[in-house]
């Protein structure tokens, strides 16, 4: 057989000791020409060979070392156990949180099915890919980081006119767990799962010993997951909690962020309607910070006149309960809307 009939048997060889000395045999056969156009198609053939080799890194069940495709997990139910920034913390500095509550499966071959709380079941919405990892379904785009069979990392994205924006409002990392993943290996349950860390504790701790030292500055007061009680003590006090509306994102869960009240005093000195920000402090003290609706030089004594208002009749006629986060009280700003009525 001719020496160039015997190529396709060089590629099938693996690389091993034996290999080489048959090479350098060939090589001393053969004349410079071919020597060097064989020398040259092995070094390219064992290159191949060691990247190919290098590539096929696998995990122990035999599996691609990458992540699975969604429809490696067709028909598997996931929990949402907790969300996170890179932090690892539940929370940021503005006292907004981070609440695991999604429920997933993913349906051959572009559906993903989440979990509704109106309609008490699993909604079906469109899965759309959009580029690299990134997927939107339900109404939010999400970066996919990590899929197995018993779990799943998506990275929640803020997206603005096909942008992904950057920053804290991007950097949402949700883990998501099989029930029977819970249940048997790490043997515990969705709701212990769900619960802020001691780490979270340590960071509220913090964020509220700041507010101790400083109570009515609206820079370290921070929104309560359990915002502001005003509570009548008196029949001529209405107190109405207003429902938070965000027409542009529509989020509920950002309810405790923006606290807003209408408190309607009859009897009043005299009429008057007034809508601004307070912060109130672990002891119930009001401290009246933005107002709206006055001209720039008005604004001083507008102010003037709100805190004195709020000092007589607010102090006065209602009982407050400070807000707290985690069981811990500290200064949180409110928004009121204050109505007198001679």
């Amino acid at each position: 057989m001719k020496a160039k009939e015997r190529l396709p048997t060089l590629f099938l060889l693996k690389p091993n000791h034996n290999f080489v000395p048959l090479l350098y045999t060939l090589i001393a056969k053969m004349s410079l020409k071919r020597t060097f156009f064989i020398t040259t198609l092995v070094s390219i053939a064992l290159y191949a060979c060691n990247s190919q080799s290098e590539k096929k890194t696998t995990t122990k069940d035999d599996t691609p070392a990458e992540s699975l495709t969604f429809r490696e997990v067709d028909g598997i139910r996931f929990y949402e156990v907790k969300r996170r920034f890179s932090n690892g913390l539940s929370f940021n500095k503005d006292g907004f949180m981070l609440v695991p509550t999604w429920i997933i499966e993913y349906k051959a071959p572009d559906t993903m099915l989440a979990y509704s709380p109106e309609k008490r079941g699993m909604e079906a919405f469109y899965l759309q890919f959009d580029h690299g990892k990134v997927y939107n379904f339900a109404r939010e785009f999400f970066r996919v980081k990590m899929i197995a069979k018993d779990s799943l990392v998506l990275q929640r994205l803020q997206v603005d006119a096909r942008v992904i924006t950057k920053g804290e409002v991007s950097d949402v990392n949700c883990t998501y767990y099989t029930k029977d993943y819970i249940e048997k290996v790490l043997k515990t349950t969705i709701g212990e799962l769900q619960r802020p860390t001691k780490l979270d504790t340590a960071f509220i701790k913090k964020l509220s010993a700041a507010t101790y030292k400083h109570p009515a500055n609206p820079d370290t007061a921070f929104a309560a997951t359990e915002p502001v009680v005003f509570e009548p003590n008196s029949k001529n006090v209405k107190v109405e909690k207003l429902a938070y509306s965000d027409s542009a994102h529509a989020k509920k869960s950002y309810a405790y962020m923006y606290p807003e009240y209408r408190i309607e005093i009859n009897k009043s000195y005299k009429a008057f309607r007034f809508r601004f920000s307070m912060v109130v402090d672990i002891k119930g003290n009001l401290y009246v910070n933005r107002i709206e609706g006055v001209l720039p030089e008005d604004v001083a004594s507008r102010k003037k006149l709100i805190q004195g208002i709020a000092d007589v009749y607010m102090k006065n006629l209602l009982h407050i309960k400070p807000g707290t986060t985690m069981g811990i009280p500290h200064s949180s700003e409110v928004t009121i809307n204050l109505v007198g009525n001679p």
